[in-house]
């Protein structure tokens, strides 16, 4: 059998791992080959490839980045190219595509299953946000980045007596802004899923100073909004992707602060950070464990379909399922914060 790769969307701790784990896997369990697609769906387009064996892959477990490449190809393009992606597929006697991504990979990874191409997702992203998969791999290097960035924010803040506001990943949904303010003992969360009161934002600061505390420190998803009309935010519009530009929610937040609280406040961005450098151990198995299963799905005609991760077991559920809708962060899971406000 011979199985293309490609890993598409933004890079992410792990990727490395799940390519590495799809080469082993397939050359010494089933003694196939596997081809990869340069920079993801534009490779495949273009017919760019590079053979993967061993050698090839020794050394990336620890690496982060992908040694493919990755880019962005517009929606448009990619339902377009449906019939030449396929005859690139068959001109280099591919059986299984396994693709590696977000929302927007999956989402044309089901197109061409629709297509009839035997394909098998892998389920990537930094914010947690794929449904039907308990986390993905790279989430938990970034909350792990995350917070220890935030743990140091806090001995400034306390020396300074200073509001300090950090921008964390999660343009539509706030895990990692949850976890990372919960695991660093954040005084305000603030997600994408819930608009936020700057009223109420300006109460908690002054009450914290009021009472003798020292500084606040509070974590903000780059894609949380406030409630309308009660503060300015900048439109970025959209991208040629037709995904929202962002234009500093966290940095807008401080200034509106610092003018109701007279309070000094200083906002640190994160930003692609949280996407670089080695991945943690937890993010090298799981994306281990990914390349492993489906690489065993695709020898075993589990097509259509995505891995995921259900409790601690490897499952395979539907792509159709999987690009439904995304996984944010419920009313529920923010309720748990309130003990932790303020």
């Amino acid at each position: 059998m011979r199985i293309g790769v490609l890993t598409g969307g933004g890079d992410c701790p792990g990727l490395n791992a799940v390519i590495r784990s799809v080469v082993r896997t397939a050359t010494t369990q089933y003694d196939s080959t596997v081809l990869g697609f340069r920079d993801g769906w534009r490779g495949l387009l273009e017919d760019r490839t590079t053979p993967l064996d061993v050698a090839a892959v020794d050394g990336l477990l620890t690496r982060g980045g992908t040694t493919l490449g990755s880019a962005r190809v517009a929606p448009e393009k990619l339902h377009a190219g449906i019939a030449q992606m396929k005859g690139v597929l068959a001109a280099h006697g591919v059986d299984v595509l396994i693709p590696i991504g977000g929302e927007g990979t999956l989402t044309a990874a089901h197109l061409l299953s629709e297509a009839g191409v035997p394909v098998v997702g892998i389920p990537k992203t930094i914010d947690n946000d794929i449904d039907c998969t308990d986390l993905t791999f790279g989430f938990d290097t970034a909350v792990s980045i995350a917070t220890e960035m935030i743990d140091r924010l806090h001995t400034t803040a306390e020396s300074h007596q200073r509001v300090l506001l950090v921008e964390v990943m999660g343009r539509h949904a706030g895990w990692i802004a949850l976890h990372a303010g919960l695991a660093a003992g954040a005084h305000v969360t603030l997600v994408p899923e819930e608009p936020f009161d700057v009223d109420e934002v300006a109460r908690l600061v002054t009450a914290r100073f009021e009472r003798g505390d020292s500084h606040v420190i509070g974590v903000v998803a780059e894609g949380a909004t406030p409630l309308p009309g009660s503060m300015p935010l900048r439109d970025g519009g959209v991208d040629e992707y037709g995904h929202r530009r962002f234009t500093g929610v966290a940095q807008q937040l401080g200034e509106e602060l610092e003018r109701r609280t007279g309070k000094e406040v200083r906002t640190t961005v994160l930003g692609h950070v949280q996407r670089g450098g080695t991945p943690t151990s937890f993010d090298r198995v799981l994306a281990t464990r990914f390349g492993l299963h489906a690489t065993v799905a695709a020898h075993e005609g589990g097509h259509g379909q995505m891995v995921a991760l259900r409790g601690t077991e490897i499952e395979l559920v539907p792509l159709a399922r999987a690009v439904a809708r995304l996984k944010t962060v419920t009313p529920r899971r923010l309720a748990e914060t309130g003990a932790f406000v303020g």
